[in-house]
């Protein structure tokens, strides 16, 4: 595989639109990082890091609005892939949907979102859209 991020995106949403519940995706730190990024701005119900064998997984419960069953991530989509990596100076960062939706950057502080990236005054690597 040569794009992990791009399998964990595309897991997940995949797994959107087949409406299912839980997703389990092997582990990598930045997974991690981007998984808690997802679960702090709303996107997924909740998440669990497994350390089961050498690598890990991790579990994701999805979130649908419960009235018109709707996933809350309408959209997932990856922007730098490893043939055409996109870095942004922290002038330059995107805005996502006006502000509705986030933009997931890494940075040399870490993984972190749009919003965070233009409080401290960093660019990085945009790893994905989210909204």
């Amino acid at each position: 595989m040569t794009d992990p991020i791009a399998d964990y995106l595309t897991r997940v949403r995949n797994a959107v639109m087949a409406n299912h519940k839980i997703v389990e995706i092997p582990a990598s730190n930045i997974k991690k990082d981007i998984t808690r990024i997802l679960f702090e701005k709303g996107f997924i119900l909740n998440y669990k890091f497994e350390d089961s064998g050498p690598q890990g997984n991790i579990k994701i419960a999805l979130k649908y609005n419960r009235e018109t069953k709707t996933p809350a991530i309408k959209s997932i989509e990856r922007i730098s892939k490893p043939g055409l990596r996109k870095y942004v100076d922290k002038d330059s960062i995107p805005r996502v949907l006006n502000g509705l939706g986030v933009a997931i950057i890494s940075t040399s502080q870490g993984v972190m979102t749009d919003k965070e990236a233009r409080k401290l005054n960093i660019g990085g690597e945009v790893l994905c859209y989210v909204y």
